[in-house]
């Protein structure tokens, strides 16, 4: 069981990094590898289960900041996007009375 919370813990902090640094390649395929960590330790019995507990909260927070970057960043490219609309009709606009 040490071996696999380990491997959660290391992920945990593999995507802290990589979403400081907005790595979403990286995030990604920690993601997967968090997953098939979170996968062999419920398949296991547990011996430490506050332990487990612990590490699987601070990864839910983890995820929990990873929702909301991306929710964030996904609004950001929203309003770039309709702020390139609006310049490209008043583009149309200027050249038609231009």
């Amino acid at each position: 069981m040490g071996a696999a919370l380990k491997r959660i813990e290391e992920t945990r902090e593999a995507l802290v990094d990589a979403l400081a640094e907005r790595d979403w390649e990286a995030i990604g395929k920690l993601d997967l590898a968090c997953r098939a960590c979170v996968d062999e330790v419920i398949r296991e019995t547990t011996d430490d289960e506050p332990e487990l507990r612990s590490n699987l909260e601070e990864l839910l927070g983890v995820y929990r900041q990873l929702i909301e970057t991306a929710v964030g960043e996904r609004q950001a490219i929203v309003d770039e996007m309709s702020q390139i609309q609006r310049a490209k009709s008043a583009a149309k606009v200027y050249h038609l009375f231009g």
